[in-house]
């Protein structure tokens, strides 16, 4: 039951990305801050509940997604990254196990099991030490 993301919802603005990388990291906006305002989506109102009490770092209290994409040193790849990432946060929100339903074990595996009981309670039995009378 995933629901795709409508890219027109998403708020995309391109940062300088943190740490080593030489003269290139302090000249080159390639890194990306995706800002996804949970609220205001398109979502189902279900699905907007449940991933607003997802417990999450990257859900603010103000109810959007921000998640910071910086691994590629090329721009589109980091914004498909944060795209993934985004999505996969929503698809594991979607997700319900389904519900187990308790059954009762058959009349034929009870008795299998109670017959392998007194099987080895009998092995166990034979363990003892040896008298003679």
């Amino acid at each position: 039951m995933s629901q795709l993301i409508n890219q027109d919802e998403v708020v995309i603005t391109a940062i300088r990305a943190q740490g080593a990388g030489g003269q290139n990291v302090n000249k080159v906006s390639n890194a990306v801050h995706l800002r996804f305002d949970i609220r205001a989506s398109s979502l189902t109102d279900d699905l907007k509940q449940r991933v607003l009490q997802w417990p999450d770092q990257r859900i603010s209290k103000e109810g959007v997604i921000i998640i910071k994409a910086q691994a590629s040193r090329s721009l589109e790849a980091n914004r498909y990254e944060a795209l993934q990432r985004l999505q996969a946060l929503i698809d594991q929100v979607a997700y319900r196990p389904k519900a187990r339903r308790a059954t009762k074990p058959s009349w034929g595996s009870q008795q299998t099991r109670m017959d392998k009981k007194n099987q080895r309670g009998s092995i166990k039995s034979l363990r003892g030490k040896v008298r003679i009378d």
